[in-house]
């Protein structure tokens, strides 16, 4: 008797991991969200986010786990990287076939379907990519700190960044500024010790301080919004320049940032036929057509 065969679609970020499970239909069975699937940052904790996540999938559509093949497309926040790409590859899983990409890859897939496009995401970290004629294009996206700009974690850095200005009197305090230095007790020391072992999606959490304060008129807030907006600006000049002329936004901080960018950036705007999810589904279609013709 054949196994069912089905289909796993999996977005991971630096602050959560989201997967979609669906039948050779397309119908959705279940979908889930887990912790952090950041493979450049920790690759067991990223699988067993993963595995976490598939396991609620196939509990919504009535499956345990093993009773089902199932076909995942991977899409992961730091996947672009050769070294991680290749150690995610060589951990085991328990998956009949698994294709793995980058979560800025899937989510430009489900964002403009078979259609040339492009995509910059702007959550946890920030990344462009274009699918040109069948090529690839990466502007940014090399991991926080030293990429990322206008990311969550960005923003964090860069807030926390101007408390220690304020508590040396290089610029004025504002109420943005006040409540984070009472977050960690009114005391600089706290700040460094935090900052030495604090990862992007930590620095991260401090973005929504960002976004409620900008609402509210806090001078700080509204600049580090305004800078976060250049920075995507220029992936976005950036991809334009490689011949995109239609671009979605995707992430959890774009909603927040897309009313601060340029107007050159926003003509490029299109809505998102999909997310990253169905990008990756589809992904994971292809695997098992190609796993097919290997044994044709």
């Amino acid at each position: 008797m054949a196994r069912t065969v089905l289909f796993l679609g999996v977005d991971g970020g630096g602050t959560s991991c989201r997967a979609r499970l669906a039948d050779v239909q397309g119908t959705v069975l279940g979908e889930a969200s887990t912790g952090p699937a950041n493979i450049r940052i920790e690759l067991k904790e990223s699988f067993g986010a993963v595995l976490q996540a598939a396991d609620k999938c196939l509990s919504q559509a009535g499956y345990n786990p093993g009773e089902a093949d199932i076909i995942a497309c991977l899409a992961m926040a730091g996947a672009s990287e050769p070294i991680n790409l290749a150690a995610a590859r060589d951990y085991e899983h328990p998956f009949l076939h698994a294709v793995f990409t980058t979560d800025a890859h899937a989510a430009c897939i489900g964002a403009h379907g078979a259609r040339d496009g492009g995509i910059i995401i702007v959550g946890t970290g920030s990344a462009g990519l274009a699918l040109l004629g069948g090529t690839v294009h990466r502007v940014g996206g090399w991991g926080f700190p030293v990429s990322d700009e206008g990311s969550g974690a960005w923003l964090g850095c860069e807030a926390a960044r101007r408390v220690l200005w304020a508590h040396d009197g290089r610029i004025p305090w504002t109420d943005l500024l006040q409540k984070l230095y009472e977050r960690f007790e009114c005391d600089p020391h706290r700040i460094v010790c935090w900052m030495g072992a604090a990862l992007p999606r930590d620095f991260g959490c401090l973005a929504p301080l960002v976004i409620d304060y900008a609402a509210h008129d806090d001078s700080v807030a509204r600049e580090l919004l305004r800078l976060a907006a250049g920075h995507i600006d220029l992936i976005a000049e950036r991809l334009a320049n490689l011949g995109v002329d239609r671009l979605a936004l995707a992430g959890g901080l774009a909603p927040s940032i897309e009313p601060c960018l340029a107007s050159a950036t926003r003509k490029l705007l299109v809505p998102a036929e999909g997310d990253a999810l169905s990008g990756a589904l589809s992904l994971a279609r292809q695997e098992l057509t190609a796993a097919q013709l290997k044994r044709v």
